[in-house]
């Protein structure tokens, strides 16, 4: 018999579908451009079929739409290090857990 495996998230989780870019932190490889799946103030999760080894910290560029941060943004710099995961939807996932972030915010008039 199969113990169940306990669930890791402490924040939850929100079906989030959004452009982003990728780039591999202090390196010259170009960013990749690809779609997030889900997210959460601690984490995010994309699909990509660019492979990458665990613990790689990556730079994510994304927008935050209004009705999630109640402010408005431009963009959001976050950096995490990587956590691959398997998607069951053909390309691999990628679960980036991230430890800072900084907000360009949007010019009011």
């Amino acid at each position: 018999m199969r113990a169940a495996v306990a669930d890791r998230r402490v924040t939850r989780r929100h079906s989030f579908k959004t452009p982003l870019r990728v780039r591999i932190w202090k390196s010259v490889i170009p960013e990749r451009r690809t779609e997030s799946k889900n997210l959460s103030e601690r984490g995010i999760f994309y699909t990509t079929d660019c492979l990458l080894r665990v613990g790689t910290t990556v730079v994510i560029f994304l927008k935050m739409r209004e009705e999630i941060t109640a402010e408005a943004t431009t963009e959001w710099q976050r950096a995490g290090r990587v956590e691959p995961i398997n998607s069951s939807r053909g390309k691999p996932g990628i679960g980036v857990e991230f430890d800072c972030y900084q907000i360009s915010w949007a010019k009011t008039a």
